[in-house]
């Protein structure tokens, strides 16, 4: 009885705990692709707790049905040698629910990657987000302006960020707009976004990346495009301008604040924004321009070499 009643008491200290804890940023979407991972998420959950709920309710059902009863001591139970009905649920239903997954994945996956739609013609807002250990720098090449540590961004309009590193691999993660996205050092990669309600969001790195992972963070701060014209006339008026020895020390391993400038380190210091496939055809070109010239070569000495043993020979 005793054991009975401290079970009760750890379950409802238990949900009293858990009503304390604030909603997973993951769940509370603020812009199309957020959504779009949100009802993934929503989906995959509902069809486990599907299978869970069925799987222990086909538990109990054994257990009482076939629990222990009166029978003789040598009574055996008959020998069965199979059930089509239950070997093809055991077998078709998980490949119908893998099959069923991998359909929505992919779907989702070519939505999330494409430009958000429902913006009209609305032009992209480009914003180049490099890592450094550990801060964030935000370039925005069409205003001229770069932040460290925080991103303006405005509402109702597509995203697109251009996502490399200066260091080691981060991973950029706003929760509530979009899922995360690897920025490496050697090339460029491409996140849309969009958020569709003014408000504050946090970002963060999702790599571990050293010592100061834990406080690779920015703040993110959605604004009406009136709002964000205004910040951005501001900030050209009173920001002093980005030098490179300055972002050279900005670089630097460390933990900054919130900055601003006026000017982008993509002027002095611009990302490497070459394809690796585009690299590796121009490999090949060029090792099979040298091989090519390598048998001209050898048939010229060959040529040579003929010529001379005939003047010898004459």
């Amino acid at each position: 009885m005793k054991l009975k009643w401290s079970l009760f008491a750890m379950m409802l200290t238990i949900a009293a705990v858990l009503t304390g804890c604030e909603p997973l940023l993951v769940l509370d979407p603020k812009g199309p692709q957020a959504e779009r991972l949100a009802s993934d998420i929503l989906l995959t959950m509902g069809i486990m707790l599907f299978i869970v709920l069925a799987v222990f309710g086909l538990l109990i059902y054994m257990l009482v049905k076939y629990r222990a009863s009166k029978q003789p001591a040598d009574y055996e139970p008959p020998h069965i040698h199979g059930n089509i009905w239950v070997e093809t649920i055991c077998v078709g239903v998980p490949i119908l629910i893998v099959a069923y997954l991998s359909f929505v994945s992919v779907q989702s996956n070519y939505i999330v990657e494409a430009k958000p739609e429902g913006y009209g013609d609305k032009e992209p807002l480009v914003v180049y987000a490099s890592s450094s250990d550990w801060k964030w720098h935000f370039s925005y090449p069409e205003e001229n302006i770069e932040t460290v540590n925080y991103l303006y961004i405005p509402t109702d309009r597509p995203l697109e960020f251009k996502l490399y590193s200066h260091g080691p691999i981060t991973s950029f993660w706003i929760p509530q707009l979009g899922g995360q996205k690897y920025a490496m050092n050697d090339h460029v990669t491409t996140l849309h976004l969009a958020a569709d309600a003014p408000g504050e969001y946090m970002g963060r790195n999702s790599n571990f990346s050293g010592a100061g992972f834990a406080e690779n963070t920015f703040n993110v701060t959605a604004m009406s495009q009136e709002d964000f014209d205004e910040w951005v006339d501001e900030v050209k008026e009173t920001a002093d301008p980005l030098t490179k020895e300055e972002f050279t020390e900005l670089l630097e391993p460390g933990h900054l604040g919130q900055l601003t400038y006026t000017g982008t380190h993509l002027e002095f210091s611009p990302p490497n924004e070459h394809h690796h496939g585009e690299a590796e055809e121009e490999e090949a070109s060029d090792a099979e321009t040298e091989t090519e010239e390598s048998h001209e070569d050898h048939s010229e000495h060959e040529d040579m070499t003929q010529s001379e043993h005939e003047h010898m020979n004459h």
